[in-house]
């Protein structure tokens, strides 16, 4: 058992990681442990110069190459915390670096590379184009290039985190809930934990729709997946590493995906215990211990989330504060139709009683009722939630639930300005959400690449505070024509979704 495993046990008990990092604390979040019933521990990786884990791998690699090839110069691609942690560790063992990062990066992360002394290429709208000119680089210049997870001396880094966590903490330990993106983490942390005291539980914990290492453990295999979320950009890739998978298959306990609601909340409690605020894949590990915690119904025991990083752009501090009361099941949004009488919207206010109410749209339209987009807090959450919806049903409301419908809560609760008119020769309305990069002429090099071939009905955009910004983008067609608009949106290379179907769209815009 763990033969692959404990073939890291060395190169992580001989890492030179801190000649640069601090052995974090592990700290207990106190209000998360009282109102889950189990003793909660954050391993603060938030506290490392670079502000996250991800500079124990990068150093140790580098380092490595440093003494064994005498190297001068490194290169990588990254849209965040290993660019920094490439940097800072080429800083510090005087070397050169040179990083490609995505044009879409927030300028906070492409100036504290710079500020280390990095050459930054921007490059694409992606990871994977940054990627893809980088290797092209270090092909052409015949550099090293520093893989942000699927490298032995990378993972042997970020294994001291597990080394330094049974080495800090005296009492028995249960469960460790890790954060994965490409699974550098776990895989080191894992490695450690497992071949010195198997009885300790692993549990990945990644962002649901971004949850490589999930599908390749259903099927058995390395998945990749055509496209990820990126809101816990942190997390965003797309494959799990080939080293990673191979050690991770051997000793994982369990995996658990979470919603950007979730995170919204994760990142609230991380806050509210430590008075700092994680970037949402630092978040991301506490969000799956809370899920888990309630699903198998655990209590008394001690678990330990990985607080990975802290790397937060501040644009994003108004979106995780929307949706954080969500992922509390705390407030939630319905659609419910009332007849379009004087008098009836009086006694719907009656009917919901004295609750708050955190959001109440309404607009007259043609049809013979009224729809109205409803947000009300509920301070003891989903039982409360399903009392409400029972009570409204037996007053004969037509009420829908739209709290987990991400169209509604991105979109839908932002619009006004009613349905569209009746189409004329045979039209019909399609509406798709397209994820724009955020950077300047996105949107118009959307509007050229298709042409002026397609009538735009509607159109919203709302920036969320990450490297992509989701719209909502109407088109009036003939159905017959609808298989060349799937075309000619493919030829943007800009991810999107038909979502003509959905319940929020249909009741107030179609």
């Amino acid at each position: 058992m763990n033969k692959y495993s404990k073939k890291y046990i060395d190169k992580i008990s001989s890492s030179k990681v801190y000649d640069v990092v601090i052995k974090t604390p592990i700290t207990k979040a106190e209000s998360v442990s009282t109102q889950f019933l189990n003793n909660v521990f954050l391993k603060r990786e938030d506290l490392q110069p670079t502000h996250s884990f991800k500079i124990r791998g990068a150093y140790n690699k580098i380092s490595n190459l440093v003494e064994t090839e005498k190297i001068k110069h490194v290169v990588t691609a990254s849209a965040g915390n290993h660019a920094q942690g490439v940097a800072y560790s080429a800083k510090s063992l005087k070397i050169k670096s040179t990083i490609f990062m995505p044009k879409t990066t927030p300028s906070i992360k492409v100036d504290s590379v710079k500020n280390l002394g990095s050459k930054v290429i921007l490059v694409g709208d992606n990871f994977d184009a940054a990627l893809k000119e980088s290797l092209v680089y270090c092909k052409t210049k015949k550099l090293p290039f520093i893989h942000p997870f699927d490298d032995p001396l990378v993972i042997a880094g970020q294994g001291t985190i597990g080394k330094e966590i049974l080495e800090q903490f005296n009492e028995k330990i249960d469960i460790i809930f890790v954060a994965v993106g490409g699974g550098g983490l776990i895989s080191g942390v894992g490695a450690y934990i497992k071949t010195i005291n198997p009885k300790i539980k692993i549990i990945a914990v990644e962002a649901a729709d971004a949850a490589g290492l999930n599908s390749s453990l259903v099927a058995k295999k390395r998945i990749k997946l055509k496209e990820v979320g990126l809101f816990a950009d942190g997390a965003a890739a797309k494959q799990i590493g080939k080293n990673n998978y191979k050690l991770i298959t051997e000793w994982i306990d369990g995996s658990i995906t979470v919603t950007t609601d979730e995170i919204c909340a994760a990142v609230k409690d991380t806050f509210i215990d430590t008075r700092t605020i994680p970037e949402p894949t630092g978040a991301l590990a506490l969000a799956g211990l809370k899920k888990y915690v309630i699903s198998k119904k655990i209590k008394n025991k001690n678990l330990i989330a990985t607080y990975c990083g802290s790397n937060l752009n501040f644009e994003s501090l108004a979106h995780i504060v929307e949706r954080s009361k969500m992922g509390e099941k705390k407030e939630m949004i319905f659609t419910i139709n009332i007849p379009e009488i004087k008098g009836t919207f009086r006694k719907l206010c009656k009917s919901i009683g004295q609750k708050n109410i955190t959001e109440f749209s309404y607009r007259l339209d043609k049809t013979q009722e009224a729809k109205i987009l409803l947000g009300l807090e509920f301070s003891k959450g989903e039982e409360e939630k399903k009392s409400f919806v029972k009570s409204m049903k037996n007053k004969k409301y037509k009420i829908t639930d739209l709290s987990d419908d991400e169209i509604s809560k991105v979109h839908l609760r932002y619009m006004s300005g009613g349905r569209a008119p009746e189409f004329l020769d045979g039209n019909v309305e399609e509406v798709f959400k397209v994820d724009f990069p955020e950077r300047p002429g996105a949107l118009m090099q959307f509007l050229e690449l298709l042409k002026d071939k397609w009538n735009i009905t509607l159109f919203h955009y709302k920036n969320q505070g990450s490297i992509y910004g989701g719209a909502l983008v109407g088109f009036s067609l003939k159905p017959s024509q609808l298989e060349n608009l799937n075309k000619d949106l493919l030829k943007t290379e800009y991810p999107f979704l038909r979502v003509s179907d959905n319940a929020g769209y249909k009741a107030f815009l179609k």
